[in-house]
């Protein structure tokens, strides 16, 4: 039995199919949904009426799809068999792979969130993203770690994701490659710190190296 939940799903699923061809021509726009509700069968009016948030509202749904099939992916490879940095690595790979397929119309969409009123339903679609990537990957942090991981994968993915954008390269080699540079930056920021750390206490304290510097100096009758 289709329950009425399983039957909304799957008329927000028929819509989605049915829109993404036609936005790169007419853009997230009444015109592409008009659209769209007609090659599902669905009436336009019934197909506003399932996205209470309009052409937004479709887009979130998109990004949440989007998730799930990088999750599906992550756990069909056997992701927590991998090293935390394969894991980062696969989940931003396999989510922009969740919508290789419609490149114009993950730019539009990406216009379209970036305009006026529209910021609070793109950082948390964001947010949605990066947290599930680190759900996935078996983080259990709870302490300040928890934002600035998520802080920190939301920048590495936003980047990766516009250089993607343009990338003409074969199989997107170019992003890829872009994706492994900008893992390695954030991951050599602790050995950074660690190095600094260890270098500081190689000097003296610098209180106690004046101290001395200014008996020294009084001994030998200068200052």
């Amino acid at each position: 039995m289709v329950t009425d939940t399983e039957h909304m799903l799957a008329e927000k699923r028929a819509i989605l199919s049915a829109i993404l061809p036609h936005v790169p021509f007419y853009g997230w726009s009444e015109k592409s949904l008009r659209a769209a509700a007609a090659d599902a069968g669905i009436e336009p009016a019934l197909a506003r009426l399932t996205f209470p948030g309009g052409l937004a509202g479709l887009i979130i749904f998109w990004c949440s799809e989007a998730d799930r099939a990088m999750a599906a992916a992550y756990d069909e490879e056997g992701g927590n068999e991998m090293r935390l940095r394969e894991r980062i690595s696969f989940l931003v790979r396999a989510r922009i792979g969740a919508v290789a397929a419609h490149r114009e119309a993950v730019r539009r969409a990406l216009t379209y969130l970036a305009q006026p009123g529209q910021s609070g339903r793109s950082l948390k679609c964001l947010y949605r993203t990066v947290d599930e990537m680190w759900y996935a990957a078996g983080d259990q942090a709870t302490d300040y770690n928890f934002y600035t991981k998520r802080l920190t994968l939301a920048g590495i993915y936003c980047s990766t994701l516009v250089f993607w954008l343009d990338d003409s390269s074969q199989d997107d080699s170019e992003t890829w490659a872009f994706l492994e540079r900008r893992i390695d930056g954030v991951m050599d920021i602790p050995r950074r710190r660690e190095s600094f750390r260890r270098a500081k206490d190689s000097f003296p304290n610098l209180k106690t190296f004046a101290r001395l510097l200014s008996a020294q100096l009084r001994e030998r009758g200068i200052g």
